[in-house]
C-alpha cells in the first residue's frame, strides 16, 4: 500500500520558510530549488492556469488578463514576511 509522505510541504509551509514567493503573472515561483518545493509549485500553478482559464471562458476576456488580475490581487494579499517578486523581477519581502 503506498502513501503520501507525513510531511508533505503545504503552500502555507512554502510561503512561510520563504521557499516560494508570489508574482504578479498570477503564478507562484520557488525561492528554493528542492524537489519537494519543485513539485509543490508546479501542482499549485496547474491548478491556478485551469482556474483562470475557466474564468477567462466565462467572462471573454483573455487568459493572461485574468492571470495579472489575480496575481496583483495575490501580491497585495501577501502577508507580512512572505516574499513577493516586484515588477522588476527582483524578490521583495512583505514588511
Amino acid at each position: 500500500m503506498l502513501s503520501l509522505p507525513a510531511m508533505a510541504l503545504t503552500l502555507q509551509q512554502a510561503r512561510e520558510q520563504g521557499k516560494v514567493g508570489e508574482t504578479f503573472s498570477g503564478y507562484i515561483a520557488a525561492r528554493s530549488n528542492d524537489s519537494e518545493t519543485t513539485a509543490l509549485v508546479a501542482k499549485i500553478n496547474q491548478a491556478r492556469a485551469a482556474s483562470y482559464r475557466q474564468l477567462a471562458e466565462q467572462n471573454n476576456v483573455p487568459l493572461s488578463d485574468v492571470a495579472h488580475l489575480a496575481g496583483s490581487k495575490l501580491v497585495e494579499r501577501a502577508k507580512s514576511g512572505e516574499y513577493v517578486r516586484g515588477v522588476n523581477g527582483l524578490w521583495l519581502q512583505k514588511p
